[in-house]
């Protein structure tokens, strides 16, 4: 070839774990049927928590993702329908934007929404 080498490694990237927390709550946002994100029962962050940290929780395992997101869904909803969907695209939204590999997604239903 040209005699450069180019895997020599120049740097590194690390990710906060905010914005795996803001993809997840962002992308479960974008899901017909979701209402709105909630908190987990007896959270500190139900209490003092911002509204940016309501509704997801991510943990790094093995170079792997591992989320949990808190949902409130619309009644007119299939819930298992929605709940798939969402973990399909969080799960989607994290491989393609970061290159990670997603151990799971749990989706934790915690109010239905009745409106008027």
């Amino acid at each position: 070839m040209n005699g450069i080498d180019t895997s020599k490694d120049v740097g590194r990237t690390t990710i906060s774990p905010d914005v795996l927390h803001k993809i997840a709550r962002l992308t479960t946002l974008s899901v017909h049927g979701v209402c709105r994100m909630a908190t987990s029962k007896g959270s500190l962050n139900q209490i003092f928590g911002s509204e940016d940290d309501k509704g997801a929780k991510v943990q790094i395992r093995d170079d792997k993702a591992y989320v949990d997101v808190y949902v409130v869904l619309m009644s007119d909803m299939n819930v298992r329908d929605v709940s798939r969907e969402i973990q399909s695209r969080v799960s989607r939204a994290i491989s393609e934007m970061l290159g990670m590999e997603v151990g799971g997604v749990n989706i934790h239903i915690m109010d239905i929404e009745f409106s008027a």
